[in-house]
């Protein structure tokens, strides 16, 4: 079954670490999907910028509104995402706490729903 890890991390935790300690856990991140993807297990991974990049759009009563970061005002943001094939929900949650991030702020581990049948 197929999961996605989204990797939500605190600003204030990350500025706090050590520069060597931040480029540490990035190379293990790196090193830990590498293994995956080796195994068959990692489908896709992806960094997002960061949350003042963004645009959140919504659209009310036909009228398009468009503002600047993301919707939710939280100490944590969406810093990007894993797709893993794992065999139930328990290996999954192993697998994202195998991911520095954890420690960082938090993986959010959520099913990936069956495709509706043509």
């Amino acid at each position: 079954m197929k999961y996605l890890l989204l990797i939500y991390n605190d600003a204030a935790l990350l500025d706090a670490l050590p520069r060597e300690e931040f480029e540490h856990r990035l190379a293990h991140c790196y090193e830990r999907a590498g293994e995956l993807m080796a195994d068959g297990r990692l489908l896709g991974s992806e960094r997002l910028e960061k949350p003042e990049t963004a645009a959140t759009v919504r659209i009310r009563d036909d009228e398009l509104a468009v503002t600047d970061g993301p919707f939710a005002e939280t100490k944590e943001y969406l810093a990007g995402f894993n797709v893993v094939e794992a065999r139930d929900m328990n290996e999954a949650i192993r697998l994202a706490a195998g991911f520095p991030w954890a420690r960082t702020g938090s993986v959010e581990v959520r099913p990936i729903a069956q495709s509706l049948p043509d």
